[in-house]
């Protein structure tokens, strides 16, 4: 399981202050709790209530408009960027979720921690991603991404605000269902006993992220002063082939996964009248060539490690085994 900070270690800053959590998807609530489950005083901020979480306080806030997100997060010593907007919207309605929260931070004077995805490296033949890898992303949507993280680190550099970005990989777990590759059509389907549905090459090495690592990972770059100014990729299993992590799922579901595999042609016919269909055919590189994130620098300061892949995929399949109609 991940492990936790160790003791004797730098001083934890902002543990006996308010912590705000924009967003309560998948990560935000998982972050939350987590942060609740250290003692911390919590607050989750968006627009509809999210399903109840233990000791923690909720604001109901529109992100995108900036006078409602710093008054949402009045009080607070840490703020964390855990929002994201419609896959098939995101350059017209991501950055200015991202804006809200930003001005939130520069008015409450809270370090903002943000999550970030991968999309802004593009595709770099496969090489391992570390922190200093160029954004140099040619699709709309990391293009976007990258120009959010320019736009934190200006504000930052002006000193404006204090920063600290997590990035994390496809991400799965407890509670992920749509919006992620190893969501309900890996997950979901495997159980009920269908072929996992996958675009591009399942053989190739890929990076995948574990919900509780990655708020885990994000509440350590809130409470640890080492980590501001930094951009950090959070840690999370092993990475290994999405065959054998499929075959892992095969071992506890108690029968063979099949792969369905939707052919790059395909997907991009598709694309020409689906705008869910485009947005993937925009990121299939990272499916066609070796996606493999480098954690080993969070690793080495924080001294922390991602969860066994084999305790996250019993946990996820356990999860998924709960929900009604599920057999």
């Amino acid at each position: 399981m991940t492990q936790q900070r160790q003791s004797g270690e730098e001083p934890v800053m902002g543990e006996d202050r308010l912590h705000v959590v924009f967003g309560t998807g998948q990560v935000g609530n998982a972050l939350a709790a987590h942060l609740a489950g250290m003692g911390i005083a919590v607050r989750a901020v968006s627009r509809h209530r999210p399903t109840a979480l233990a000791g923690v306080d909720w604001r109901a806030a529109e992100a995108a408009d900036p006078e409602a997100a710093a008054d949402a997060a009045k009080g607070a010593s840490v703020i964390y960027q855990c929002l994201n907007a419609p896959y098939t919207q995101w350059p017209e309605r991501f950055p200015p979720l991202q804006r809200g929260v930003l001005t939130a931070a520069q008015r409450t004077g809270a370090l903002l921690v943000s999550l970030e995805n991968l999309y802004g490296y593009g595709p770099n033949g496969g090489r391992p991603m570390t922190e200093d890898l160029p954004l140099a992303a040619t699709g709309v949507k990391g293009r976007a991404r990258a120009a959010m993280t320019a736009e934190l680190l200006a504000a930052a550099d002006a000193g404006r605000v204090r920063i600290a970005i997590g990035r994390a990989s496809d991400f799965f777990g407890p509670g992920v269902t749509e919006g992620s590759v190893l969501g309900e059509r890996a997950f979901g389907n495997a159980l009920a006993g269908r072929r996992a549905d996958f675009i591009g090459n399942p053989g190739l090495p890929h990076t995948y992220s574990y919900v509780p690592d990655i708020a885990a990972g994000l509440a350590t770059l809130g409470t640890d002063a080492r980590a501001v100014g930094q951009v950090w990729h959070l840690p999370g299993p092993p990475t290994g082939t999405t065959r054998a992590l499929l075959d892992l799922v095969a071992v506890q579901a108690g029968h063979p996964v099949g792969v369905r595999s939707v052919p790059k042609l395909a997907v991009r016919a598709l694309g020409l009248i689906n705008p869910m269909m485009r947005g993937l055919a925009e990121t299939s590189y990272q499916f066609d060539e070796p996606f493999v994130l480098d954690t080993s620098r969070y690793e080495s300061v924080f001294g922390t490690a991602g969860t066994p892949l084999a305790f996250a995929v019993a946990a996820t399949l356990a999860w998924y085994r709960t929900r009604p109609g599920t057999s």
